[in-house]
This record gives C-alpha cells, structure tokens and sequence, in this order.
C-alpha cells in the first residue's frame, strides 16, 4: 500500500484515477476546490480536502512527511475556460505546480505531472516525440496561454529535478476522452447532444485529425509512470496511435447513438483571432513503449461505446449544460 495525493482528484482524469489506484489498495487523498462526481462510490480509504493548490499553507496539510507520490492533475482544462480565464490558467498551471513541487522536494515525494499535447503547439512535423520543437502562435492569441502554462510547469519540474533532487515524471496526455468529461470537448459534446437528441459537433470541416485515447488507458499510463522508477526524470507522450478525423469520429457518434448528421462548427468564425485550430495532433509513444511497456490498448468504437453506456445510465451528465464553441442557432 502507498500513500498517495491526487491533486485534481474530483475531476474527470483525476476521479478515474483515484478509484484505480482505490483498487490497487493505497491510502489516497484527494485535494480538490470541487466534489467528487455524483456516480463515485464513496471509499473509507479516500480522503478528501477541499482546496486550491494557490493556497500553498492549506496545501502543506496533505503534500507533506509521509506521502509516497503525488499526482499533480490540478489545472484549467479546455478551450472554453482558458479563453475567459486567462490569468487563472497561468496561476493555477504555473504558481500551483510551483507550490506542488515545493512541497513535495520538502517531502520527499516523487511527483508525476499532468502536461499536455498542446505544449507542441502548431509544430507541422508529426508524430510528435518527446523533444521535439515547440511552435506557438502570438502572445495576443489567449489559447497559447494553457500551452506556455503547461510547458513552464514541465520547466519547473525539470528544474526541481536537477536542483532539489526531486523525483519528477512529466506526462503529456493526447485528447482524453471517456465517462465524466464534462461535454465541453469534441468527444463528449458530441456524445451529450447526440443523447440529448441533438445532433454531434463537426468543427471547422472536420478534416482535421487527432488520436483520441481511452480514459482507462491514460490512467494506466499515468500509475505506470508512478510506479516505475525508470520514469523519474523523464517526459513521456500518452495517446493512441489511431489518427482519426473529426468527420469520422461524427460518424461513429451517430452511428452508436441514432443522431443525426453532425453539425458543423466554425471555430475562427464564432471566437475570432482568440483561438486557432490545429490539423493534426499525433504523438510519437515510442519511448512509453520501449521504456515502460505501456501502450493504448483500446479501440475508438469501443471506447465511444463504453462512455455513451455510462452516460446512458447516468442522467445527471446528461442534464449538465453544454459548454464550449456553440453552433449557430437556428442549426
């Protein structure tokens, strides 16, 4: 049994990963300024304590003596937030990732750090591997504010790393989707309209391309990395290897569901020079592979069968409002 913290733990990545790590036997302690999700079997061997990882004197009761890892997933996710709230993705993503790591070189914890995809930016070279070149757009373009965010908090760890002696593993998570994904991404947009009975979201063409990833298989990545000592120090990709176009994933949407055709979504038209698409978004998971033996082992289909399942029997996501880019009305 290890006694581990989960930073981000009532979210949706961080919610499927305390009920694994539940399930492995550790001690697990949840700090959240949010609930755990309604479906959650509540466990005697989670505690939960609410609070914001700004908040370095709250957080210091639970990242401290005694705690084996500690799983940084805190953060602002998704399109829709990061561009209304712009200065609480880079507090919350850099200065509480700095308080994170502070306290955990303090205890003497290893710490495994959420990253993302989106820190490759616009880079036209794919599959992406792990050192590869970062290419961003203007600073006046609010989206690459949760890029450069994220990729500071990779700096930070890297730097702990090298100066503290802290055991630091950066994770760079590639469109998750699954069951609890609030329905602001293009996964579980399109799942919560089509069970809603409205149509799926097809942005911008749907030419581009991405490699959507189980939840399940992300957060086996993620206790792997956790649990390897051959991940410290390291930055390792996490994604499917299956390239599939926004068009196609529609189609798969309507297919298991019964909606109808998708709906088309102009991004540069309804949030202007604040956002810019990518065409493709591939990973390299090379080194995960060779190093660790990781691999995403769940097919799109079935992966989309399973979430639409689980939303299927749980009404209160389904009554969640939709958030993100709207269609336009009328559609």
């Amino acid at each position: 049994m290890a006694r581990v913290v989960v930073t981000g733990g009532c979210g949706f990545l961080g919610s499927h990963l305390v009920e694994e790590l539940v399930r492995r036997g550790d001690e697990v302690t949840v700090f959240d300024s949010g609930s755990p999700p309604p479906d959650r079997t509540p466990s005697p061997a989670v505690r939960h304590v609410t609070g914001d990882i700004r908040d370095a004197a709250r957080l210091v009761e639970v990242v401290r003596d005694g705690v084996d890892t500690v799983y940084h997933l805190a953060a602002v996710v998704g399109v829709d937030r990061y561009l209304d709230r712009p200065l609480d993705v880079i507090d919350i993503n850099l200065f509480g990732t700095r308080n994170v790591l502070e306290l955990a070189a303090k205890a003497g914890a290893k710490v495994v750090v959420a990253s993302t995809s989106e820190v490759f930016g616009k880079n036209p070279a794919v599959p992406w591997r792990e050192d590869d070149d970062r290419v961003l757009g203007s600073t006046a373009v609010d989206r690459w504010s949760y890029s450069s965010s994220k990729a500071l908090g990779e700096h930070l760890a890297f730097a702990f790393a090298r100066e503290r002696g802290l055991r630091a593993a950066v994770l760079r998570y590639f469109n998750v989707y699954g069951p609890r994904q609030r329905p602001a991404f293009v996964v579980s947009r399109s799942v919560h309209r089509a069970l809603n009975g409205q149509p799926p979201v097809v942005y911008d063409g749907g030419g581009q391309t991405r490699c959507f990833t189980y939840v399940q298989d992300a957060v086996d990545a993620t206790i792997t990395v956790g649990t390897d000592d051959r991940a410290v120090g390291e930055c390792f990709n996490v994604g499917s290897s299956a390239e599939t176009t926004v068009t196609r994933l529609s189609a798969l949407v309507t297919e298991l569901t019964g909606a109808g055709i998708g709906v088309p979504v102009d991004t540069r038209d309804r949030l202007g020079s604040r956002y810019q698409d990518l065409r493709r978004r591939v990973p390299d998971t090379t080194k995960i592979g060779s190093l660790l033996g990781w691999r995403a082992t769940t097919d799109l289909r079935d992966g989309l069968a399973r979430t639409i399942g689980w939303a299927r029997r749980n009404p209160w996501w389904l009554a969640l409002p939709e958030t993100g880019v709207q269609p336009e009305r009328g559609r």
